[in-house]
């Protein structure tokens, strides 16, 4: 008979696992559809030049936005040209930060899906300074 009430003990507890790793999977999910969700709203903007260069930057920190003061033409265009690349760095830095605080939020900055999402981030952003 002792046999039995192990077994039962050993089944009740394996339920109560399976349950409580469903429950988590299901939390996970759902932290993971949010960051989805809320960083493809993401968008970050970077200035240089006192303001006479702003750039924009989506979610996937790529260009989707320039504007430049006409004061502009009163300076080499190599100035311009440094001025546009200083502010897309410091928009993607400012789309980095975001991101952090996003992924902190709904899956944490220390769990492995945010690590890679943040890893991702910075490997895109990368790959695009060679371009």
């Amino acid at each position: 008979m002792g046999g039995a009430v192990s077994d039962e003990l050993w089944s009740s507890l394996a339920v109560d696992r399976i349950d409580e790793w469903e429950r988590g999977f299901a939390e996970r999910a759902a932290q993971a559809k949010a960051l989805a969700e809320r960083s493809a709203q993401l968008s970050a903007t970077g200035r240089a030049g006192d303001g006479a260069v702003e750039v924009t930057v989506d979610s996937n920190g790529q260009l989707t936005g320039v504007r430049l003061e006409e004061e502009i033409r009163r300076q080499p265009a190599a100035t311009t040209a440094r001025q546009i690349m200083a502010a897309v760095r410091a928009a993607q830095a400012d789309l980095v930060r975001q991101y952090g605080q996003v992924t902190a939020e709904t899956v944490g900055a220390d769990s492995e899906t945010g690590k890679a999402v943040l890893a991702g981030l910075n490997a895109r952003l990368a790959a695009g300074d060679g371009e």
